[in-house]
């Protein structure tokens, strides 16, 4: 799950009430769905950096909640706010995510360079998806690439 560290950066979720942020913000279609249909409550979540001098996972954490309505789509002054979307039916949803620890950076740039890693789809050229899923194998060489 990629965030831009001025908006919530690793140390911001673990500063937050019970280590836990709600996932605001996401208004693409394919990343809604993969929030929506297939993230469960205690699936690891790599807290990735982007938007920021040097990206990568910066954090490791967990989603702590079932998917709900993202209530910034209702907000006139939220910038993310969706004119189209409706109470009665909501277009964008979020899940809330723990934070469990901040990890030594693990660059793009290393994580490029780890062969165990060459099909994850964050490292595919083009991609623009803030969420997007990583297979058992990824996230066990992700663990050992954080030093854990």
């Amino acid at each position: 799950m990629k965030s831009e560290p001025d908006e919530c950066s690793i140390d911001d979720a673990l500063a937050a009430p019970n280590r836990t942020v709600p996932w605001v913000g996401v208004r693409n279609y394919q990343a809604r769905n993969f929030m929506r249909d297939a993230m469960r409550i205690g699936d690891g979540v790599l807290f990735y950096h982007s938007g920021c001098a040097e990206p990568g996972v910066a954090g490791l954490a967990e989603v702590a909640s079932a998917p709900y309505p993202d209530p910034t789509q209702f907000d006139q002054r939220s910038a993310y706010f969706d004119p189209a979307s409706k109470p009665a039916a909501p277009r964008w949803i979020l899940v809330d995510v723990k934070a469990l620890e901040r990890v030594p950076l693990v660059s793009l740039a290393q994580m490029r360079a780890e062969s165990a890693l060459a099909e994850m789809q964050v490292l595919r050229r083009g991609n623009r998806l803030s969420i997007t899923p990583v297979m058992p194998d990824q996230w066990r060489a992700m663990l050992q690439l954080t030093s854990r």
